[in-house]
Formats: structure tokens, sequence, C-alpha cells
């Protein structure tokens, strides 16, 4: 597939982030400088031509669209590579129902782990899956009950908002939670929902997402340390590991099945690997069926770790409460000690040379 680089300014001085003098009496906030940046498309395909011979005279005004063609199914990653770090490339692939944006920032407009990395040397790549926000563009629109009921965007905030582990019932917050508080964080939060435009099809997303790796190798000349999150995690899992330095999982649907042949893969590979899991899940309510799931999740890492370590393998499984790190959900990156857990991760990527 053609592939489309769009790079922005590269001169580091036009580029410089936050780097406002301040008055005498404050200090000056770190500045963040980035040497280039830009936007690329990864996998995906072309459409066969709809029959009939194109008119360009009539273009888009002819109903049928006789003889044209349409590029469906890719992935859209932006990046950006900040002066004077490691250049090692993180790249950051969002779980369902989300987009790239939940890296960028937080509900309460704090620097997202986008930015924290990019102050810690790394290069951050920025995905949209296929089929989602950017990359939405798929030949056969959605029609699936998770998504889209009698062609109307299926509502269920507030079930997400259990689920999730941000509270009982929104607004309400877990005691001692560090999701950010009040109703406009909320909301913003809640407008990042995005539905799939095309079915959910995992095979295809680990495809396109190889090539996304491939292409930032080509980029940086490294290989990737890969970051997931919840339904991402399946699709790390998917993803080829040619272009794999390390996989930071983030409350991923599952690890892989021991003994499977996804399961080998890594282990031929020997990934390292990170999983991350939040609050509220061993002392989450009994009566919620959602901590029953995040139960059973959490345990099913663990085992994975430990058997994958035993074959070989460099797998570790944080749970927070276990640090001393308490209240976080299902999206700690975007909470109030987001900073806390990126510090985390920053160390175990030191301790493997990454």
């Amino acid at each position: 597939m053609r592939k489309s680089y769009l790079f922005g300014a590269l001169a580091v001085a036009a580029v410089a982030i936050a780097a406002i003098s301040c008055t005498e009496q404050k200090q000056e906030p770190q500045g963040l400088v980035i040497e280039k940046q830009g936007v690329f498309s990864s996998g995906g395909r072309v459409t066969e031509a709809i029959p009939g011979e194109y008119d360009p005279t009539q273009n888009w005004l002819d109903p049928e669209r006789k003889g044209t063609t349409t590029h469906v199914d890719h992935a859209n990653t932006m990046y950006q590579i900040p002066a004077g770090g490691s250049g090692t490339p993180m790249v950051f692939l969002h779980g369902y129902g989300q987009t790239r944006t939940g890296w960028q920032s937080t509900p309460d407009g704090r620097e997202g782990w986008s930015d924290l990395f990019l102050k810690k040397g790394y290069s951050v790549f920025l995905v949209d899956q296929p089929r989602r926000g950017a990359a939405g563009a798929t030949e056969q629109i959605v029609n699936d009950p998770g998504d889209v009921a009698n062609g109307k965007f299926k509502v269920g905030e507030q079930a997400w908002y259990t689920h999730f582990r941000i509270g009982r019932v929104a607004p309400e917050r877990y005691e001692g939670s560090q999701f950010p508080e009040g109703d406009e964080a909320l909301e913003e939060f809640f407008c990042q929902m995005t539905p799939n435009t095309g079915n959910y099809d995992e095979p295809l997303f680990g495809k396109t997402l190889s090539a996304v790796l491939k292409d930032v190798q080509t980029i940086t000349g490294k290989k990737s340390i890969y970051v997931t999150h919840s339904q991402g995690g399946r699709v790390g899992w998917a993803t080829d590991t040619e272009n794999m330095a390390a996989i930071i999982a983030v409350e991923p649907g599952f690890g892989p099945e021991v003994g499977s042949d996804t399961y080998k893969k890594f282990v031929a590979a020997k990934v390292p690997m990170l999983f991350l899991f939040g609050d509220y899940i061993e002392n989450g309510p009994d009566d919620i069926q959602s901590t029953g799931f995040w139960k059973m999740v959490l345990q099913q890492c663990r085992d994975f770790a430990k058997q994958y370590n035993a074959d070989g393998g460099d797998a570790t499984v944080i749970y927070l409460p276990e640090k001393q790190i308490h209240g976080n959900s299902h999206f700690m990156f975007q909470e109030k000690n987001n900073d806390v857990i990126a510090d985390l991760v920053g160390e175990w990527l030191k301790e493997h040379n990454l």
C-alpha cells in the first residue's frame, strides 16, 4: 500500500513546547523540544473498482461512483521524536471505544503519557487502529450490536464507567479514587468514547499493527516498545514480534494462552513484558459482575507470566496496590498519579536497557 508521510515543522526552535519564559518569581517550566513529527498510514488495502467507467466530468456527483476505488482498513499513526533523547520508539495502541486521544492528555487537562515519555527521551507513536478514529475508512459500515443498534450509536457510558472501575455509579467515585474529580473532567472523559466504523477483526488489526511496527522501524531504525491498553492488548498478542522490543500491557483483556501458537511466538522471540493492573480488583464490590471478570484477567496474566518465565521468557505483573499505589481504575494513564505510574514503567524499561 502507498504510504503517505506528512512531516511537520522540523526546525528544533520552531517546535519547542512550553518553553515560554516565566517571571523571575516563578520557576521556568520544563521545555519539550520536538526534532521531527508527522503522520502516516500503514497496512490496509484498496477496494475493487466499482463496475463501469469513471466519468471525470461527473466525479463525485455520480451517485454510483463508477470506476472508483477506496483505501480502507489501514492504521493511522501520529508521531513525535524528541531532540536529545534516545529515540527509542514507543508505539501506543488504545483500547475499545478509544482513540489515541487517551494517551495525549487527561480529562482534567494535565500531561498525558505521550508527553511524559517524550520528556524521558522516547519517541512516541500514537496509533488509531483500523475502523476507529482517524483510520475509520472501511468497506462495510458496522451493524454490530456492540456499537450500533437500529442505525444509532448504542449508548452506555454509565455501564462502561462501572466496568472500568472508576466508581459504582457515575459520577460517584470509589473511595481514594485517582480519577480526576468534577463534572468537567467526567464530561471530557465520556467525550473520548468513539464507536467502531466496522466490525472488530483481530487478525486484520494484528496484521495492520505489524505493518505499523515495521514502518516505525524504517523511520527510527529501532524495534518498538509496544504499549497496549485493554482491547488493544488482544491486538498486541496478534501482532508480529519481528519489530517488537517489549510489550507494556495496561490491563489487557487477557494474556496469551499458555501452549498456544501465540504463546510460542512470544517465547521464541523472548519479548520482555510488563503487565499493569489498577485498584478495585481484589478489593472490588462482590455484587458487581465486572469485579469477577477483572479478578479472572489478573489471575490469568499472573499464571501466564509464571509459565512464560519458566519457559525462558521475561514477564512481570504489577498489581499497583501491592506497590502501595492505590485508587487507580482501568484508565491509570489518565488519572491524577499518571506520572507516578509512568515513572514505574520508566524504571522497568531502564532495567531492560530500553
